[in-house]
């Protein structure tokens, strides 16, 4: 089927091109969204008569999406959730979790506007793109971590993994200490 884009559609053409896509996407996806029109005589002219508005409030939903870049790009969001020992968490953290930490902190970020290559499924910092227009994608951070403590060392540097092997190599010192005393009082009598 041939549609004509009325906005850069990613890894599919820029505004204006036709271009074939499969029927399917084009009327579950493209049209309802109104991502594009139908390539028919009719809607080609009607879409040459509407070019110039359509690159108008394209440039200026750009302008408006790189404003809130500057202000997104390299902002850390905190999202507290259970795990296991190793850093494993029960479930995962989706989009709609970082939109929702997005939003606490201020910025109006939906969930269709994250981007993740797979879910976050472990403690720690992980990138995040958020896809704010078209043309206009920025790099946020998600710390997820157990507790805000815990969020703060991470944000300081240290891994969860770091910081349990710490506290296990104190446990051990302290305990080889302690039976190093008992064998000294021991000897003493």
């Amino acid at each position: 089927m041939q549609v004509i884009l009325l906005q850069r559609v990613a890894k599919l053409g820029q505004m204006g091109e036709v271009v074939n896509v499969k029927p399917g996407y084009a009327r579950n996806f493209l049209l309802p969204q109104g991502k594009a029109l139908r390539a028919s005589e009719a809607n080609i002219k009607s879409f040459e008569a509407r070019k110039a508005q359509l690159e108008a409030v394209n440039l200026e939903t750009k302008k408006e999406a790189e404003a809130v870049a500057e202000k997104l790009n390299g902002q850390v969001f905190v999202v507290i959730r259970s795990a296991s020992e190793s850093g494993a968490l029960y479930g995962s953290v989706t989009g709609r979790d970082v939109a929702e930490a997005a939003t606490a902190a201020g910025f109006t970020v939906g969930r269709d506007q994250i981007t993740q290559d797979k879910p976050i499924k472990d403690l720690g910092i992980h990138p995040v793109n958020v896809v704010l227009h078209p043309e206009v994608i920025t790099v946020v951070s998600v710390n997820v971590a157990r507790s805000a403590e815990e969020a703060e060392l991470q944000a300081a540097g240290k891994s969860i993994q770091e910081l349990a092997a710490e506290a296990e190599a104190q446990a051990e010192f302290e305990i080889a200490e302690l039976f190093d005393e008992v064998g000294a009082a021991a000897s003493d009598e």
